[in-house]
Parts: C-alpha cells; structure tokens; sequence
C-alpha cells in the first residue's frame, strides 16, 4: 500500500457527497484540478485548529475545496469564495447545496483583483484564506491576502511548487514566474511567518503577525 493510500485509508475518509462533486466536475469538463482529499482534509484542520468564523477562498472552481473549508466552519460561519468563471460558480453552488453547506457559503463572480478591493471597502475580514487560482497573480492574491487578514490568520495557497517548474532555472514563463515572486514575498513579507509543505504539488501555510499595516502595498 502507498503513503497516499494508507492516509485516505485511515485519516481522510472521503465520503459520498465528495466522491460524488470531484465525479461531478469531470462529467462537466471542467478541469479535474481541485485539491486532493489529503489536502481536503489538512485545510479542514487548518480553519478548526485557527478557530475560523470567516474564510476566503480565491479560486472555486467546482466546490470541492470549499466544501472541506465550510464545513470545519461554525454554523454562522460564512466562506466568501472568489471565481472569474459564471459556469463554475453555478457548478459549485450546486456541490455545495448538496452537501448541506450552502448557507455558509457565498460566491462573488468575477476576476478575484477586481472582487478583493471591494471587500476591503466593505470592511470584510478574515480569519483563514486559501489561494487557488492562476498562478501569475499569485503575488498580488498574497498581499491582498493580508490586507484583508485578521492578526493570527493562517494563508495558504496550492500548487507552489507549480510541477517542480520553479526548480529549472530555464523556465520563465509568467505562470512560474508568479509563483517565484509568491515565494520570495512569502520569505520578506514583514507580517507573515511562512513556510511551504512537500505535499502534493507544494503547500504553502503562513500565520499573519499584528502590526500596522501602513507600509504595506499591492504590487503595481
């Protein structure tokens, strides 16, 4: 048996309503991209352990992940997840309505760098946030991140290891690029301790620290 195998074995037990969404993207066409129950299952931990109320999520995709999110969040707990995509929203309000979850979750359509500056407007704020989404952004959704952070939040953010891309210095592409940029500002962000997990295509957890927040900027 693999490591794989003997975690979802014994520590992750998917059960039926998220066997049957993961089923439910590929019968669609969507890309068959959500994170793996193993990943499921660690952010599900992260926002217990955290004691989360309000969590973001950028990228929805089909609903899979927030499903792991909202449901280690209270009762009047509320996930705000970002996706560009009309389709998927719809597909993923659909998953998380049959999971018994939907009224935790709220969906707000359109690019995240558009939708992130009005929910600091609004005062919005949160106590966990996961990052899923395309990957050149990924420096900007890190500062927005913590602007819109509560002291003590965790980050976190898949695919950081973008298929060992980031490893070969011959490879430049914007994608790879971004993802770079999200390390070194992960490293010298002066409110974040961080750290990136060898889990599935890379794992990155940062904890956001209590001081001001004057100094700090979205990259241009």
């Amino acid at each position: 048996m693999s490591r794989e195998a003997y975690i979802e074995r014994w520590f992750v037990r998917e059960d039926e309503v998220l066997r049957a969404v993961r089923a439910g993207i590929a019968a669609r066409g969507m890309p068959e991209i959500s994170v793996t129950p193993q990943l499921g299952r660690l952010l599900h931990l992260l926002v217990k352990l955290v004691g989360a109320r309000r969590a973001l999520e950028i990228g929805a995709l089909g609903g899979y992940s927030g499903i792991w999110i909202a449901r280690a969040l209270p009762e009047d707990g509320e996930l705000v997840s970002l996706e560009i995509h009309p389709v998927y929203a719809a597909v993923a309000r659909e998953h998380v309505d049959r999971a018994g979850v939907g009224h935790k979750v709220r969906y707000e359509i359109g690019p995240a760098l558009e939708t992130l500056p009005r929910l600091e407007q609004r005062g919005e704020r949160f106590d966990f946030v996961f990052i899923d989404a395309d990957k050149e952004n990924y420096p900007h959704y890190l500062e927005w991140a913590v602007r819109l952070a509560r002291p003590g939040a965790v980050i976190t953010a898949d695919n950081v290891f973008w298929q060992d891309r980031i490893f070969d210095e011959r490879i430049e592409d914007g994608a790879t690029r971004g993802i770079r940029a999200f390390h070194e500002r992960l490293v010298s962000h002066p409110r974040l301790e961080a750290t990136l997990l060898p889990l599935d295509d890379g794992f990155a957890v940062a904890r956001v620290k209590a001081e001001a927040t004057e100094n700090i900027r979205v990259p241009d």
